[in-house]
């Protein structure tokens, strides 16, 4: 097995199929966004590993599925105890992968991909048959109907970098947990965290090809593994050209698919809210460096306290620490990679170029150099600068006045995305009113980042196709079924 040390931790760079290590004929390379430094060379999976991966996948799944809830929640218990006893390895081979703030991964996101395990595993546990015996239709009256929550089959499962053990574990618990089989192919900029999973998937006792790993560039590893005949469902995280790429893939097959595609959400302050707790929600919003797809990216101030905001703002990022995520007093870290950097600076420029006013940051910090890209503001943006509506992911920020909800509520709307928007106010019935205009999946009222994983996660628009969270989840990674039979025709 090809290993690789990171941060004091063993890491296999192979591929895991069939609870087997895996190494293919070509690698690629991975680095540390703290230094640029190469951390690995990576197997680069091929069409060949998918097949593996999906045959071992659909072998398991009638073993798997046969289990039933109850069966799997206690393996799944087991997975979930063992990430909880991991995360500091976790967090500290994440850090130097995709460099995220190493205390905010040890206190919270690491501790997350258990839950994520342990949440989903009980409520496919307590999932109910769902009597409707009540509906009023002639055939429903002397019958008895139920649900039927049906593992699908083998599950694709694709991944970003920014949030890679988290979020991978955000699908990896409900599809595991529903019954079906996993093949999951991480970004390739991040492919650590993915590997240790699979670790922690052996020692929990999961039965071979129940969770595979296949390592690889996207348009080799990611297009054969959506175009497979036998995956049942498809999951992905990350850019919208990328989805439209894997929907026609999978039209092929009619492949159900689940989509969360990134936004370009509003940050709403009006004149009535508590600007402190405003600024310092505002600031927030360059958490990971600006690499989290909630963010609220465009900052929408009434004009009433627009320069008590801004003046505010800029003394509140002032004092905000850019430096090495693995220490603790740093608050906004690196960008992930030398080809993202130039692709947010790309963004900056043209912005620049289209006459948008550059109250702060717009480049590389001169004491940091490598990755660091400055937390950034925009003002007096023109009315059609990309800026404006394209998702950058990175630490740039637009801030914008409005006068009245009508322009408020144009303004939020004027972009293709909509997973997210966040309201200050103290005004329960406007910020109702305003919440109910908004094309948003998820709207956050005097609070940021607040998530429930009994509450549906999607985004409107461009921001996604369907739901997952709660029983959102196995509406998509099951077969529901209605069954039906009249009363009285048993023996």
């Amino acid at each position: 097995m090809n290993k690789v040390e990171i941060a004091g931790v063993q890491v296999s760079t192979d591929h895991f199929i069939d609870n087997q290590r895996v190494s293919s004929a070509d690698t690629f390379e991975a680095h540390s966004a703290i230094d640029e430094s190469l951390l690995g060379h990576v197997a680069r999976g091929t069409q060949l590993e998918v097949d593996l991966a999906v045959a071992a996948a659909t072998a398991a799944f009638p073993a798997w599925a046969a289990l039933g809830a109850h069966g799997r929640f206690e393996i799944l218990e087991r997975l979930a105890h063992i990430i909880e006893a991991r995360v500091e390895d976790l967090a500290a081979v994440e850090t130097m992968n995709n460099g995220s703030l190493l205390e905010a991964s040890r206190l919270r996101v690491m501790k997350r991909g258990g839950h994520n395990i342990h949440f989903f595993a009980q409520l496919a546990k307590d999932l109910p048959e769902d009597p409707k015996n009540e509906w009023d239709t002639e055939a429903a009256k002397n019958a008895h109907n139920s649900v039927r929550y049906d593992p699908a089959g083998v599950t694709a499962l694709i991944t970003p970098w920014n949030a890679p053990f988290m979020l991978a574990t955000w699908k990896v618990g409900p599809a595991l947990a529903a019954g079906n089989t996993v093949v999951l192919k991480p970004a390739e900029w991040t492919p650590f965290t993915a590997s240790l999973l699979a670790d922690f998937v052996l020692e929990a006792g999961l039965p071979p090809g129940v969770f595979n790993v296949v390592q690889g560039l996207g348009f080799e590893a990611g297009a054969a593994l959506v175009a497979h005949p036998d995956v049942k469902r498809i999951s992905f995280t990350g850019s919208v050209p990328t989805a439209r790429k894997i929907a026609a893939s999978a039209a092929q097959n009619l492949t159900p698919l689940s989509f969360e595609l990134g936004g370009k959400s509003p940050f709403i302050v009006f004149n009535d809210a508590d600007l402190e707790l405003a600024i310092r929600n505002a600031v927030d919003q360059y958490d990971n460096c600006g690499q989290v797809c909630l963010s609220g990216t465009r900052l929408l101030v009434e004009d009433g306290i627009y320069d008590r905001f801004f003046e505010g703002f800029k003394a509140a990022v002032s004092q905000t620490k850019q430096g090495d995520p693995r220490e603790a007093r740093t608050v906004v870290g690196p960008l992930v990679t030398r080809t993202h950097f130039e692709r947010v600076q790309g963004f900056v420029d043209r912005a620049v170029e289209a006459g948008a006013k550059l109250e702060f940051g717009g480049g590389v910090s001169p004491d940091l150099g490598g990755l660091y890209f400055q937390p950034t503001l925009f003002t007096n943006v023109p009315e059609d600068a990309e800026i404006l509506s394209k998702e950058v992911f990175g630490p740039v920020l637009t801030l914008q006045k409005f006068s009245s909800e009508s322009e408020l509520v144009t303004l939020a709307n004027n972009t293709e995305y909509g997973l997210a928007a966040i309201i200050f106010t103290k005004d329960q019935n406007r910020a109702e009113r305003i919440s109910s205009q908004l094309g948003a999946g998820t709207v956050w009222i005097n609070c940021f980042y607040v998530r429930d994983l009994a509450a549906p996660f999607g985004g409107a628009r461009h921001s996604g196709i369907g739901r997952e969270g709660g029983h959102w989840s196995f509406d998509f990674y099951c077969d529901v079924k209605n069954v039906m039979h009249r009363h009285g025709t048993f023996a």
